[in-house]
């Protein structure tokens, strides 16, 4: 039967998925012992009450515990003292890259030390899946392994607390802004901050304002791909991200259909004037598949993806067919790559993901001026 200190040992190299340390260097493990009985009892410690990554480190170190043979399990939450999660606050901010300040804030994103990787997700219009395309995507990155983060920019037509399933307040405290956590994936939305009932009426400025709060101030610790989620078109929210992250790339989502993929252009065209660069062009709703047949339907045309990266000067990534489970598990909160990893448009997203992922970062700390001819 394991021992106390191994149970100790075991969960204390479980790490935070927030503040990026593993929970012995943040001193939170107040109890891990192995009864009589063999059942092992653990008591963390967590910054504040409400803690988003509670559920998460829970379920890890009930995992380690049965790892070890301990069947019988009971995780108990504690909360630090005021000296103790200073301490944690402080050992999670040393890892924060300095983005150098400015007229636009401590972008960390922009620092010469990140490596994360950020990924602007657009489209010409609405309607062609561009929010669960970055949803799915993000969920089969950290499927991967790696360490992801999603950014909703549709300040007006947020959707990805929905599509994520993530549900209640960020949580601040001590200068940081702790992002929801949903599926392993880290996430902020203006949806979390307002009545879900009321629509958000704001212009340029407020905008502007919000993602700059977004990204300076959320606590997004240590992620290898950051997913911004634009809004349709090529409005303030377009120009004032590639004014914040001028070296981010963006990924054009369009559907076959040649309207749609003349819109799609223009998105990917402003990419010239604001120093961002189009990384590939995704294929939404590319073919219907007849479940009964198996037989492909071009329904919405053909040949809009490719002719799309061909003019961009860019690449196709993928083409994903219509499914229905792609809409269900949007509006359930689940994503179709957790969902039914075995469709076709799973598939076709993982493919997509493992294409990103071989591309490396970004060039960062590079600032590029905002050029508007």
């Amino acid at each position: 039967m394991a021992t106390s200190a191994e149970l100790r040992e075991a969960i204390a190299a479980l790490r935070d998925p927030l503040l990026d340390h593993t929970l012995g260097e943040l001193d939170a493990v107040a109890v891990a012992e192995v009864t009589d009985d063999g059942s092992a009892q653990v008591t963390l410690r967590l910054p504040v009450p409400g803690y988003p990554a509670e559920g998460a480190l829970r379920e890890a170190a009930a995992a380690a515990a049965r790892d070890l043979g301990l069947e019988q399990v009971a995780v108990d939450i504690g909360i630090m003292t005021e000296e103790q999660r200073q301490a944690a606050v402080a050992k999670a901010k040393s890892k924060r890259p300095s983005g150098g300040g400015g007229d636009e804030g401590d972008i960390p994103f922009n620092s010469v030390e990140s490596t994360t990787k950020v990924i602007a997700v657009a489209s010409g219009k609405g309607g062609v899946g561009k929010s669960s395309i970055t949803t799915n995507l993000a969920c089969a990155l950290a499927e991967e392994g790696y360490r992801v983060g999603i950014m909703d920019a549709d300040i007006w037509g947020y959707s990805i607390p929905r599509m994520m399933g993530a549900g209640g307040k960020p949580v601040a405290f001590d200068d940081l802004v702790l992002p929801l956590l949903a599926h392993g994936v880290k996430v902020i939305s203006i949806g979390f901050f307002v009545d879900s009932e009321r629509p958000v009426i704001w212009r340029g400025p407020m905008l502007h304002r919000a993602l700059q709060q977004f990204l300076s101030d959320v606590h997004w610790g240590e992620v290898d791909f950051l997913l911004c989620d634009l809004p349709p078109g090529t409005g303030d929210i377009a120009i004032s991200l590639a004014q914040m992250l001028p070296n981010a790339d963006m990924l054009v989502v369009t559907t076959p259909q040649p309207a749609a993929q003349r819109v799609a252009l223009r998105a990917g065209q402003t990419t010239a004037q604001t120093g961002m660069k189009v990384s590939g062009v995704i294929e939404n709703m590319a073919t219907f598949i007849a479940p009964d047949t198996g037989r492909e339907y071009a329904i919405f045309g053909e040949g809009g993806g490719e002719l799309l990266a061909e003019e961009l000067s860019t690449e196709l990534l993928g083409s994903i067919p219509i499914d229905p489970r792609l809409r269900e598990g949007a509006d359930d909160g689940r994503p179709l790559v957790l969902g039914e990893p075995d469709a076709p448009a799973s598939k076709a997203v993982r493919a997509i993901a493992q294409h990103l992922s071989k591309q490396g970062t970004s060039l960062v700390g590079k600032s590029l001026p905002l050029q508007m001819g």
